[in-house]
């Protein structure tokens, strides 16, 4: 079993709404992807679930030092969620991935390892053999659309499976969807993104709890507001006090 670290370096951030039957068996892969790079935190943030996640999470909890929850009293949205969890964490490096078991925690060694490179702020995983043909006619629009009014060189940003550093993230401006717009915001900080194959797999148990029409003209909102941010960037200037 691996113990926590006072100060670990890599701290796992996994958002979740009604995904309690999906819990135990995420918790132990992520753990099988994460014991091998040194201390690592998991911390669960229960976004107003109506099921038993929270206390499916503590259960897991009782033989596992490193799992963490945290919880919302009302749901407040997966964007929300991933800030709540990143304000609460420890680590310098952050990973997210969602609860419901499609983002393989495989994956994580090489996200993590991409940022080795201190260019790198980001590490986004880009889903291939997507589920399902619409999800993937909805990403297809959604990506095509966002990289012709972004050109943030990034096929998927839909993916949950991210790495980035914690002090970055916590500079970008918060709005809801910002995990959507993080490539594009990344750069515009004067940072690289690094981007990882990663295998979509179908959910273990439930449904999804986010479509594309209920959110469709919210999304266009975001997507002129982070194209706005991005045209009146200006250079930060490099300045130190002479003695």
């Amino acid at each position: 079993m691996s113990e926590i670290a006072s100060a670990p370096r890599i701290s796992v951030v996994v958002p979740v709404k009604n995904e309690a039957p999906n819990v135990l068996t995420l918790v132990n892969e992520i753990e099988a992807a994460c014991t091998p790079l040194g201390p690592f935190e998991v911390i669960y943030v229960d976004d107003g679930s109506t099921d038993d996640t929270a206390q499916t999470v503590l259960k897991a909890r009782s033989a596992r030092p490193w799992l963490r929850l945290v919880k919302h009293e009302v749901s407040c949205g997966q964007s929300a969620a991933v800030r709540t969890g990143v304000q609460a964490a420890h680590g310098a490096i952050i990973v997210t991935l969602d609860g419901d078991g499609q983002n393989d925690p495989a994956f994580i060694p090489q996200l993590v390892a991409a940022l080795d490179d201190p260019k790198i702020a980001l590490a986004a995983g880009q889903r291939v053999g997507r589920k399902g043909a619409y999800k993937r006619w909805q990403s297809r629009i959604a990506n095509n659309v966002r990289g012709l009014v972004l050109k943030d060189g990034t096929r998927d940003t839909g993916c949950g499976l991210k790495a980035f550093r914690r002090d970055v993230y916590l500079r970008l401006p918060y709005f809801d969807a910002l995990h959507r717009f993080m490539p594009a915001l990344v750069k515009r900080e004067g940072h690289a993104i690094a981007h990882v194959d990663v295998v979509d797999r179908h959910r273990h148990a439930g449904q999804s709890k986010y479509g594309m029409f209920d959110r469709l003209w919210v999304g266009i909102l975001d997507l002129a507001g982070v194209w706005w941010l991005i045209r009146r960037r200006r250079r930060v200037p490099a300045a130190r006090e002479i003695i």
